[in-house]
């Protein structure tokens, strides 16, 4: 992948960076759930000195048993580290050749534990990020299961496999995605450093080092870059071409490897006399909240989502309706306006304020009424309800409003001449 020159992404990125930047000091919580790709070389502490190097701090745990895989931390200690909660983001990494194993068998010994545990993070850390650790191919391929599995006989092979299911479970899971393998393929392509240990599988210092920049990318949003952090015994210039992967790789897709925010647009089909029927289109999404403007709302989990809602104003006016999405803690809206001209079907305004006077307007406590004849008052609140209903005898009448509660209402009489309508606020 050629690079992209540095002045055109500076130019891009300035004002992403310079709000990365603009923020005080980050401290997240994290959780390392994996095995000795993990703890080789202390992966968590490196990402952890990057961390403080760039005014940051990461307050870590891990559990990371040597060969472990995603069966076995649903039955370790893992799942009571999850449990513990107040995490920010947990870290899920897979034994090393298990996601690039025959479709079948992934989607029997990786896939259900995948979601076991990504379900965990999200049922004790509501608003926590699930992340999977895309690790890499074996420098020369999975020789001992390729007879089984031909496509693992390479590099490439077992990369590309690795690369795909690891992206699929974060898409599918719900979960945001480390993207280190894609670093290691980028930096064997354009590079000559020696990310393997002499296993040709573990990494060697400068792989690490590359997985702790992507992580903490990906955990901090800043520009690696600006990484000043050098392991003891990694070559200051292979430890810059490093960094300038994981710009290209991570920092430059930040968007592409997060987990997705719903997507959320509505449409507002008809409007008929004071009903208003919207039709939201919500995708990525497990919960919806409608805001009518009026005081009112609506919410729900998008399993039982409507093709369409209507809702009905009680008073004229102007009213911003806005639809949020959420999943996870991670919410996008849609606002649009509607206006609503009429007053409710069958009601008349008979002649002018004189005929039927409601004073002060404002009121706070007692109301004095003015009308032309005697009838029946309602007094409805502005998701239509009625909250009082009167029997007015004489042209004057004192009401003691002191129990409604603050907003807008309006004042409906019924006369045998007609229907009175009055908009009345409520200090």
């Amino acid at each position: 992948m050629s690079r992209i020159p540095r002045h055109v992404s500076t130019v891009f990125l300035f004002v992403f960076v310079f709000v990365q930047n603009s923020y005080a000091q980050q401290s997240i919580r994290a959780l390392f759930v994996g095995n000795s790709y993990t703890a080789v070389n202390n992966l968590p502490q490196m990402v952890s000195d990057i961390a403080a190097s760039m005014g940051n701090e990461l307050h870590y745990q891990s559990n990371t048993p040597g060969g472990c895989t995603f069966q076995q931390h649903c039955n370790n200690q893992s799942v009571a580290l999850i449990q513990q909660g107040g995490w920010d983001i947990v870290v899920l990494q897979e034994q090393s050749q298990y996601p690039s194993f025959p479709q079948q068998q992934v989607e029997n010994e990786v896939f259900p534990y995948a979601q076991q545990l990504v379900d965990a993070v999200y049922q004790y850390n509501p608003c926590a990020e699930p992340m999977f650790y895309m690790t890499w191919g074996r420098k020369n391929g999975d020789q001992q299961n390729a007879q089984y599995f031909p496509v693992l006989g390479t590099y490439e092979g077992m990369d590309s496999m690795l690369c795909l299911r690891y992206t699929y479970m974060a898409e599918t899971y719900d979960a945001a995605l480390c993207p280190v393998g894609r670093v290691w393929n980028h930096l064997r392509h354009n590079t000559d450093i020696e990310l393997y240990q002499a296993d040709e599988s573990h990494p060697s210092l400068a792989g690490t080092y590359a997985a702790a920049c992507a992580f903490h990318t990906m955990f901090f949003g800043d520009d690696p870059d600006s990484i000043t952090y050098l392991p003891s015994g990694l070559n200051s210039d292979d430890a810059r071409q490093i960094r300038d992967a994981v710009h290209d790789v991570v920092f430059l897709q930040l968007p592409h490897w997060k987990r997705k925010a719903p997507k959320v647009a509505f449409s507002i089909d008809a409007i008929v006399e004071n009903d208003v029927t919207f039709s939201p289109t919500i995708t990525n999404a497990d919960s919806v909240r409608w805001d009518f403007g009026d005081g009112t709302t609506l919410a729900y989990p998008t399993s039982q989502c409507q093709t369409s809602t209507t809702h009905h104003y009680a008073l004229p006016g102007t009213y911003t309706v806005t639809l949020t999405a959420s999943r996870h803690c991670i919410t996008n809206t849609a606002t649009d306006t509607v206006t609503i001209n009429s007053i409710p079907e069958g009601i008349v305004q008979l002649g002018n304020d004189d005929d039927f006077c409601i004073l002060p307007n404002p009121v706070a406590d007692n109301a004095t009424i003015h009308t032309p004849t005697s009838g029946h008052l309602a007094i409805i609140s502005a998701d239509g309800r009625i909250v009082q209903r009167h029997k007015i005898k004489d042209s004057t009448t004192t009401l003691d409003l002191s129990a409604l509660k603050p907003g807008v209402y309006l004042f409906r009489l019924q006369t045998p001449d007609g229907i009175l309508c009055r908009k009345i606020v409520k200090l």
